[in-house]
Formats: structure tokens, sequence, C-alpha cells
């Protein structure tokens, strides 16, 4: 049966981004208009059947001498697992759309609709089937992130939007030649049709060609997820958003990140130095994350390197290649889309309340702000893992995979790793909240707005949730991964 809501997941917060950047003039009609869109994000996917949906109504086509089905249509498949994710970034979307309009008397339609676009873009990235739709909303998603840096109000934005953007120029036409090159082997850009070629073998492994898209599509994940030697420039974008456009920006890379990454492993998780190259790279991101953020004195660069670390740990879970491995790293992924989130705009918060990013000239917050300070703990504390928090369960799993894996010593690092992101926090908080306060801080008379409270509340209600219940969300990812492998 073919499910009419899966397009739709993708064509309304599309729509929604166009009729908002028309409109914008009547203000109070394109609020209330996109408050409305943003509850109904989070609902279509959860309304959703499982399912495949052809565009165009092209059923695939069996071959009858060899026995292949092939794709002609763009195929968009929906599983437990994209509708978890989707459904999260909806969620996502809609509190960041609250914060945004609760904030602003006037809203600004070019920014509404760069938030709507980022998130039809990441949805359309899980959902698809095909190697070259996935580029295409890979690049609006570039874009729309470059906007939503640059309609921030913060010092430098415009500088470090242009870097992002000159960088984009090189890492997209890099991986669109790796996309190329594979249209070029297997006469096709579905992938279940390239995986089909590939694993049947009428295409050589061993070929130069095949190599080479393996190489260059890595090296346009490298910068699609900010992994390094793109990682400075990833937490300096998350620095120079506004805490609510960084929030949704950080659930945009992870969501591209895995999106790209599980494409490369149906196709090429016949190489052996596929996974070799995944975790070395998300290794150099787990160290260099946490080392990083040890020497900001800026809180949001600090997150910014914090949540490049993280990467490094859903990057691991899936160059492990099994089942369990895989499932660990996914989840780390949810978790970390929701952490994250929770901690910017928390710190987005403190910003509101004392226009200062600089820990160094911070303190005393802690009887001013309870609420935020006390949620912004338990943040950072899932973040590093404590149990029973959402962060520990995912952490436990990597640890548990590396050990079945034969890999002790990758255990020890991720355990190693998230011990100092706890010292990392643990030092901002107490510099920030429980130090005496400077006496050149002006915090009095001065409120956290309500709306980025009560955002925190329902990321920390979750938090707790897939901490306790961890088993609501790993048994459907666990068999979404066996049909990958």
């Amino acid at each position: 049966m073919m499910n009419e809501l899966i397009p739709l997941m993708v064509i309304v917060p599309l729509m929604a981004a166009l009729i908002i950047s028309a409109f914008s003039k009547f203000n109070k009609a394109t609020k209330i208009f996109a408050f409305v869109i943003a509850i109904c994000l989070p609902l279509i996917p959860l309304l959703s059947n499982y399912g495949l949906h052809y565009f165009g109504g092209y059923e695939p086509i069996l071959d009858n001498v060899t026995n292949v089905v092939y794709h002609p249509a763009i195929t968009y498949s929906f599983t437990f697992f994209q509708q978890i994710f989707i459904a999260m970034i909806g969620l996502l979307t809609f509190l960041v759309v609250f914060v945004y309009l609760t904030k602003y008397k006037e809203i600004s339609g070019p920014y509404l609709f760069l938030l709507f676009l980022g998130t039809a873009a990441v949805t359309a990235m899980i959902l698809t089937d095909d190697i070259f739709h996935m580029f295409v909303f890979f690049e609006i998603l570039a874009l729309a992130q470059v906007g939503i840096v640059a309609a921030s109000s913060i010092d430098y934005s415009y500088e470090m939007a242009l870097k992002y953007m000159i960088l984009g120029s090189i890492g997209s036409p890099i991986m669109l030649l790796g996309i190329g090159f594979l249209l070029a082997l297997t006469g096709s850009v579905n992938i279940t049709d390239i995986v089909t070629a590939v694993h049947s073998g009428l295409v050589n492994a061993k070929s130069p060609v095949f190599l080479l898209s393996l190489g260059l599509i890595f090296f346009g994940w490298l910068y699609a997820s900010g992994l390094p030697p793109f990682h400075t420039i990833k937490s300096g974008i998350y620095s120079k958003a506004e805490p609510h456009g960084a929030a949704l920006l950080q659930s945009f890379t992870v969501i591209s990140m895995i999106s790209i990454v599980l494409i490369m492993y149906r196709i090429y998780s016949v190489l052996p130095i596929f996974e070799v190259l995944i975790v070395f790279f998300s290794i150099l991101a787990m160290v260099l994350g946490v080392s990083l953020a040890l020497t900001q004195t800026d809180f949001r660069r600090m997150i910014g390197f914090l949540a490049v670390g993280e990467l490094g740990f859903i990057g691991l879970g899936i160059g492990l290649g099994t089942n369990f491995a895989i499932t660990a790293g996914l989840f780390q992924a949810l978790n970390e889309i929701i952490i994250t989130a929770l901690l910017f705009i928390g710190f987005g918060a403190i910003v509101e309340a004392t226009n200062e990013v600089d820990t160094r000239k911070l303190g005393g917050l802690l009887a001013y702000h309870p609420k935020v300070s006390i949620m912004l703990l338990i943040g950072g504390l899932a973040m590093a893992g404590v149990p029973p928090l959402s962060g520990f369960q995912s952490k436990l799993m990597l640890v548990q995979a590396s050990l079945s894996c034969g890999f002790p010593e990758l255990s020890i690092l991720a355990i190693m790793v998230s011990i100092a992101t706890f010292v990392v926090f643990v030092k901002t908080f107490y510099t920030m909240f429980l130090k005496p306060k400077p006496v050149e801080l002006d915090v009095e008379n001065k409120e956290v707005p309500r709306a980025m409270v009560f955002v925190m509340g329902i990321l920390l209600i979750i938090i707790v949730l897939l901490g306790l219940f961890p088993n609501l969300i790993i048994h459907g990812i666990s068999s979404f991964v066996g049909g990958i492998l």
C-alpha cells in the first residue's frame, strides 16, 4: 500500500517555507501559520504507516533474465528508524519556532523560511533511497545552514557563514563527483540498485574508480558532519548562530551525518578499509573535540566542540559495524540531538539574561536562575554519560560494542573522553553558577524567557525517559539495522 503521508513530511515544511517567505509582511497571520505548521511536523511521521513511496507512480521493474529488481522512481523508504528521527526533528523545529515567535514581536520571514527549509532538507535526506536526490537536499541544507548563521545578530556571524559557504563550495562538488563515478559504474543513482550491483559482483570493488568514489564521497561526508579537519568551522558555526538556531543546526548536522554514512555503509561495507576510515576519523573527533572544549572561554564554542566530540561516538558505533554497535551509534545520535539542543538553548537563556558569553566574566548565577542552572547541569551530565540519563545508555552500549568487537582500547578511550567531557562541563558549570558573582556583572531584574525554560523542560523529560526506558527506541533501531546488514 502506498502511503500518502510519506512525501508530505518533506512537502509540508517546504511549502510552508515558501508561503511564509512570500507573505511575511502579514506579521500576525504568518506567526499563526508558522505555529500551526510547526505543530504538524512531529505529528505527520507519527501518524504515517511504514512503507515505500515511489514518486511519479513508477513501480519497481523486475528484469526477468537476471531476476534483479530495478527502481526507476525516486523512492522514499519509511521505517521505525526514519519515524523516530523525523519526529524528533519535527519536535525540535516546533520548539525552536516557538522560542523564536515568543522572542520577537516582528518576525523575519526569511529566517523562518530557512528554519523550515532546513527541516524539509534533512527529512528528505533521511527518507530518500536515491543518492543524487540526497545530494540535492544536502546542498539545500548547506545553504539553509549558512543563512541561519548569517541571519543571527551575533558579531562576526557573516564572516563565519562565508567561511562555511566557501568550504561547502569545495566539499559538495567533490561529493557530487564521487556520486558521478558511482553512476558511471552502476548506471543507477538508486541506492538499492547500486548496492545490488556491488554485492552481486557486477562492479569490481577493487577497481580504482570505485575506490576513488569512496574517497570523494567520504570527504563530502566529513564536511557535512563537521568531523576533523572541519571541526573548528563547525563549532564556529554553532557559536555564531542564535541559540535556538544553533540547537536546530546541530540536529541538522547529526541527521545529515547518519543519513550519508548509512548510505556509504550499504555501498562500501564490502571494502575493509571503509570501517577503518570511519573509526579513525571518529576517534580523532572525540579526542580533538574534548581537548579543544577544555581550552575555550566562550561557552558557545565550548558546547560546539563538545558536540563535535559526541559525533565521534556516533561514528565509532557505525565504524565497528556489528548490529549492536550500529544500533548504539544511532541511539547515541538521537540522544545527541536532544541533549545538545537542551544545552544550546539553556546557555542561550544565560546570554539573554547577562549579555555575556565569556565564562571568566560570569559567576553566581545559581541564585538568580536556579531552574535554568539545574536543567543545564542535568543536560551536561547526560552528555557526559552519567546514569540514569539517556547519554549513559548509548555510551554504555558503545563501550560494550567495542569490547565485543575485540577492541578494549576503544572502550577505554570512550570512557576517558566521557570523563573529560564531564570535567569540561563541571568546570564551566562551577565558573558560571557557583563561584562568587563578579562585581561588574549586572544580572538584576533580568528574566530568562519563559519559552526557553518550557522548551528545556520538554527536552529534559525526553532525556530522562530515554534514560530509564531505552528499549522504547533500541529494538526498533536494531531491527532497522538488521535490514541494512
